[in-house]
């Protein structure tokens, strides 16, 4: 597997062009602050590896997402410190979203998210950050620093909305801060046919997505750092994408957290169609309203 492809799932390099590009994608291979196992900073090459085997017709829109124009930025391989980490994926970021590009980042842990949020926070004022996760990450701190994976979302919370979805492991101490009215943990979600309509009733026009790959059940998802059980399936999150891009719009987002596994490639190939399935859906509802 070569380390970095030249482009996003092998397209014409008419469509991967930064300046004619709709999208940016930036890969972020950093790992420095897990606590269990390591390998999420192979994460980004791996699903960038799964694109390049993935067809780029959508059946279910009956479009080539590709065509808006993907460009691959250069990784972020800022490792001294998770916040010397966390300012370079924050000053990239922006850097793009100056230029009008819908930025879009690939992790690694968590906490590359930080810096991601943290340069959307200034953009859009009324911003709500959608986290898809297993996991609360609403820690000030953890081993040290604010900028630990454990502390993924705790700015966002501290200064935009958070919404969070699929949550089924915690610490404590994560109640103090946790806005529990916009919290729709695993085990409730498998009783109520309404989160879905509940959740989207508690967010702003603007959304940005962090998904941590771990949101998944490990049936489907086993390749990331800390897999929980309990988690969401591939229709359902498609489902409650689909209906969020609907009555929101959907800004920008992360994909992060996926630990590939040699002898495991179905992860790699979901992260890959995840992140392509989610620029489709955006994609058709732009043309729509612009057709």
């Amino acid at each position: 597997m070569e380390e970095y492809p030249n482009n996003f799932g092998g397209i014409p390099n008419e469509y991967a062009r930064l300046e004619t590009a709709k999208v940016v994608v930036i890969p972020v291979p950093y790992d420095g602050t897990s606590t269990w196992q390591k390998g999420a900073d192979e994460g980004p090459a791996a699903l960038l590896d799964a694109a390049r085997n993935m067809e780029l017709y959508d059946i279910e829109t009956g479009t080539e997402v590709y065509q808006e124009g993907i460009y691959l930025a250069p990784p972020v391989t800022e490792n001294e410190s998770p916040e010397a980490m966390v300012e370079a994926v924050y000053k990239t970021v922006a850097s793009y979203l100056e230029k009008g590009k819908m930025v879009t980042a690939l992790g690694g842990e968590h906490s590359i998210s930080i810096g991601v949020i943290r340069a959307y926070m200034e953009k859009y004022k009324e911003l709500t950050i959608l986290q898809i996760d297993a996991h609360a990450d609403l820690r000030e701190s953890y081993e040290g620093s604010k900028c630990n994976h454990a502390c993924a979302v705790y700015e966002a919370n501290q200064k935009a909305h958070l919404v969070q979805v699929g949550i089924r492991s915690m610490d404590v101490s994560e109640n103090k801060v946790m806005k529990r009215e916009n919290v729709f943990f695993a085990h409730e979600m498998a009783t109520n046919s309404k989160w879905m309509n509940e959740a989207i009733d508690r967010m702003t026009r603007d959304v940005f997505i962090t998904i941590d790959l771990d949101a998944f059940d490990p049936s489907i998802m086993p390749s990331t750092g800390t897999p929980e059980p309990g988690g969401m399936q591939w229709y359902e999150t498609l489902k409650f994408i689909r209906k969020v891009n609907k009555k929101r719009n959907i800004v920008g987002f992360d994909i992060v957290e996926l630990m590939p596994n040699a002898e495991e490639k179905s992860s790699d190939f979901l992260a890959a169609k995840l992140y392509y399935k989610i620029l489709t859906y955006i994609f058709k509802k732009k043309n729509k309203k612009n057709g």
